[in-house]
Parts: C-alpha cells; structure tokens; sequence
C-alpha cells in the first residue's frame, strides 16, 4: 500500500510572474511543488535548478483526472485571468479532497467563492480565494489601521507598479476587460455606478527613509475589497481603490480607451491583450524598478477625528514579489491544519504580521503613522454654536472624508424664459417632485456637495474663509455668514464674486437658505432669484442620513 506523499502542492500557472515566485517559496518551505501549465516545456525549464520543483504538463478542462492522477494536498491557482474563470477548479478539489487556494483579484469570482461553504465543510476541504496584494495584504492593513476606531467613514488603497514590473498575459487581459467597464462602488453612504480606469487622481507614496515616489497617477479599478471590506468595518464606510502603472503616458492611454467602452461603441479592450506585452517590452528602459501601495483610513474614537495611513515602497524590481506572498504563508497554515475546513475570501486570513515576516529579505518598507483632523467645515465656523443645533443637522454637517444623505425635495422651477435659461446654465433641476440624494465629499477642509435630484445633477463647493462659508458654483463664489440657534441655521449672502473679483452685492442673486430639524429629518428650504430677473428656482424638502 501506498501512502500518499506529504506537502504535495499543484501550482496552476506555475512557471508565470507571480505563479513562479510562488513556486520557489513554497519549494523553499520544503514542499514539493508540482509546476504545472500548459506547457511542458516551460514548466521543465523552469525547474531544472531545483530538485523540489517537479514540472507537469496539465489542461485545466480535465482537472478532476489531473487531480486523480497527481494527488496533491493542496493546489494554488495562480494562473488566471480570473475575470473570465468560473469555479470549476475549486469545486474539483472538492470533490477530490483537495485543499484549495488562489491568487484572485476578481470581484465576482472572490464573491462567488462562498457559495461553495456547505460543500467544503461537508468535505473537510479549505478554500480560500484572493491571496494576494487584495484583498489578503490589504484586508491585513485595514484590520490593523481600524483596530479601536469607533466607526470607519472611508477608506482608499491605491497600487502603483514599476514599469518594470512586467505584466504577463493573465495580467494584461485582467487590465483591459475592467478598462472602460461599469462596476458598483459604496460612495456617498450609497451604492453607485462608476466605471473602471477613470476619475484619475495623483498620489504621494511616502516612507521614512527613502525617496518618496511623487505623484503617480491612478485610477478606479474594481476588485474585492471594494464589495467585502464595507460590511467589515464599523460605520459601513466608502471603500475606493485605484490603480495605475508608473508611466502617465500609459495610464492616459488606459483612461482616454476607456471612454469609447464605457460609451458603447466598443465591447472590451481585452482583444488587445497580445499587444500589451510587446508595448511594455518597447518602453521597457523608462521609469524606475520602485512599486508602491497606500491604504488610507479615515474614522472617528470618541470625539477625535483621525487619518490612518499605511505606505509600503518595494525597491530593486521587488513590487512582483508582494502578491506572491500570502499564498506561503496560507499553504503552511491549511496543511498544518490551523484553518477550519470552508470556502471563503482571504481578506480575514492573515494579520500583517504575516506579510512583515514575508517582507524580510526583499527592498521592502513600509510604515503606518496617524495624524488628527480639524473639526468639520461648519463647525469651524460656527465654533461654540455647532453644537447647539438639532443633532441631525449636526450629523449631516459633521463630514469626515465621504458622507451621504437621502430623502425628497420639491422644486419650483423659474419664474419666467430668461430665469430659465438662467437655471438650465447651473444645471439647477426643473419643476417637479424628486428623490433626492446629496453625496458630501471632504478633502482638505473643503467640502463638495453633489445634489442628485431624481436623474438631475448638480454641484458646488464649499470651504471657510475669515470666518464665513463660501459656496463655489464654477467661477462664481458666495459668502455667506451662519446666523444659527436651537432650532437650526440660515445662511445670509454678504459677498459674491467671479473669478475672484468683487461684484456689487446689488445684483448679487437673492437667497436666503434655512436648515431645521422636524420629526428627525434635516429640512431645508432654498430660494434663489436675481434682481430683475426674478426667481430662478426654489428648492425644499428633507434628507435623513443614510
């Protein structure tokens, strides 16, 4: 009788970027590592220098005669893309008995990996999808930063890859079938539509010690973490994350494509997957070997209002090696038999403690610093008075990072052709009864409040200056002084201006805004005319904090 060898793991994708380093650790660890793919000839060359490192030719479309036949204890998928994969393997190693792990970076396919908990309890096998940069390493981090923090409000993690860091095909094809298409995303205290490799915005990446990386430019990408972590934190805060390459030139390139997909006209970028590699190899010699991530925290312990950040820079062309680190350390946990039989996601199987070990021995820093926040926009300019107002106007105006509220509103439209023209120039929204919804974001001290009435949408800005709250609507800017008592506040316009110059307060529009608490909603009521002209629109109704 035979008796089955022991620490048998099977690597899918086995000889590629991140399957290969993970093949090498795992060797490392003292298992026997089957190096599998489709070809038989890469795998052996890949292996040849090292005994532990057994090739095998393999198709995925027989998986469960490959399993029968090789017999591992644990297979690693490390092939991908997972964006176009079902959950054929994981329910093989089902039904073979064989432990399950991946390297998905697949919303819907991490998602859907839970549904095989009853089938892998009942066969006493692990399943643990997402082993990777996201969600392990950052639902790691967001753990750690969140620890004692009363409620979360947002939470944004950015990647920024070396233009070294060469993508291989499995890579490049999950890069271009997001690019242009829609996903859904908690913003605002709701859930939105967006769309992928848009809204690009410029990030800092800073460790003590080393040479900052100064404004990489990322974007919006869909990926676990955006569905699993708001549920996971107190608050049910926004989660964002963003991603971009080294090179501007290539991340404007992803962004102006993704127009034509998000438009219709095209269906995927994913047919231009055998390209990408040769483009890369021809701008191979600009940028740098220097990778970055940043998870940024925002919350509230008590009356404190606090940012958390965790920055890590990987030096030396070592970027590559950060999604190859969970898989080792969750193989030596499963087959040690410390992780309960089930399927589920990897944002909760490891601390990052884990990875700080795994860091050891590559150009890796990293560092987590938290710095207190200001109090909220209208509190500042109130001081003392913020505080007597009815709590949910209080609530509302208490803004840190992403907020959001909803309810009904009614408008009257203007009083005649010219104030319309007027109102459809500020985009304000005609006559009717809408739902509302007004998503408030905070950067900085300054705040945007976007109106979305029923399909209508509209914006402004607002920030404090000399003691006075002044509204942005494009180049035009009003100030407005907050007389307020128990009941509520008004706002009363004392300045206006374009482009920053002074105009006379006679023909400043009429406005006089009140907001007041009634049966626990935020009312508001707000007027708008122009001398001469006459009423442009005047909007009222109520909002509850969502």
């Amino acid at each position: 009788m035979t008796t089955k060898p022991a620490r048998r793991v099977l690597v899918l994708g086995g000889y590629g970027g991140f399957g290969g380093r993970i093949c090498r650790r795992l060797a490392a660890q003292g298992h026997d590592v089957l190096v599998a793919g489709r070809s038989f000839a890469k795998a052996a060359a890949f292996c040849r220098d090292d005994p532990r490192l057994i090739p095998v030719g393999l198709e995925r479309s027989d998986i469960v005669a490959e399993l029968s036949q090789h017999a591992p204890d644990l297979l690693v998928d490390a092939s991908g893309p997972f964006q176009a994969m079902d959950l054929a393997i994981p329910r093989a190693c089902i039904a073979k008995g064989v432990h399950y792990c991946d390297i998905a970076d697949s919303r819907r396919f991490v998602a859907a990996v839970p549904e095989l908990d009853t089938a892998a309890r009942q066969g006493g096998v692990v399943v643990i999808s997402g082993a990777s940069s996201v969600p392990a390493l950052s639902g790691a981090v967001v753990r750690e930063l969140s620890a004692g923090l009363d409620r979360v409000t947002a939470v944004e993690i950015a990647i920024s890859a070396s233009n070294r860091a060469a993508a291989g095909p499995a890579v490049a094809a999950a890069i271009l079938s997001q690019v242009g298409k829609p996903f859904r995303l908690r913003r605002g205290r709701r859930t939105e539509i967006t769309n992928g490799w848009q809204e690009p915005i410029r990030i800092d990446f800073e460790v003590a010690g080393l040479r900052p990386l100064r404004r990489r430019r990322v974007a919006l990408v869909d990926v676990p973490d955006v569905a699993l972590m708001p549920d996971r934190l107190p608050g049910t805060p926004s989660v964002i994350f963003r991603a971009g390459t080294e090179l501007d030139f290539q991340n404007i390139a992803l962004g102006l494509l993704s127009w034509p997909v998000r438009w219709g006209w095209l269906k995927s970028l994913a047919g231009l997957t055998p390209w990408l590699a040769p483009l890369q190899r021809l701008t191979a010699r600009l940028g740098s070997d220097r990778s970055a991530m940043s998870l940024r925290l925002f919350g509230v312990v008590g009356d404190r209002r606090v940012a958390r950040r965790w920055t890590l820079i990987a030096e030396q062309g070592d970027g590559p090696e950060i999604p190859a680190l969970a898989v080792p350390a969750l193989v030596a946990r499963i087959l040690a038999g410390e992780e309960q039989p089930g399927a589920r996601d990897a944002g909760e199987a490891l601390a990052l403690a884990d990875f700080q070990n795994a860091f050891a021995g590559l150009a890796i820093a990293h560092e987590s610093s938290e710095r207190a926040l200001q109090p909220p926009l209208y509190a500042r300019i109130m001081g003392g008075r913020f505080g007597q107002l009815p709590p949910v106007l209080r609530e509302v105006h208490a803004i840190l990072h992403d907020g959001g509220a909803a309810g009904e509103a009614e408008v009257t439209g203007a009083a005649n052709l010219l104030g319309k023209l007027v109102a459809r120039i500020m985009r304000f929204p005609p006559a009717g009864r809408y739902p509302l919804h007004v998503s408030f974001t905070e950067r900085d001290g300054r705040e945007l409040w976007t109106r979305r009435f029923g399909a209508r949408t509209f914006a402004s800005s607002l920030e404090e200056d000399n003691g006075c709250l002044v509204e942005r609507f494009g180049p035009l800017r009003f100030r407005f002084d907050l007389p307020s008592d128990h009941r509520g506040l008004e706002m009363r316009m004392r300045a206006w201006s374009a482009w920053r110059i002074p105009l006379p307060l006679l023909f400043a529009p009429r406005s006089r805004a009140r907001e007041w608490e009634a049966d626990g909603r935020f009312c508001f009521d707000v007027p708008i005319a122009l001398p001469l002209i006459g009423r442009i629109v005047h909007y009222r109704g109520w909002l509850v904090p969502n």
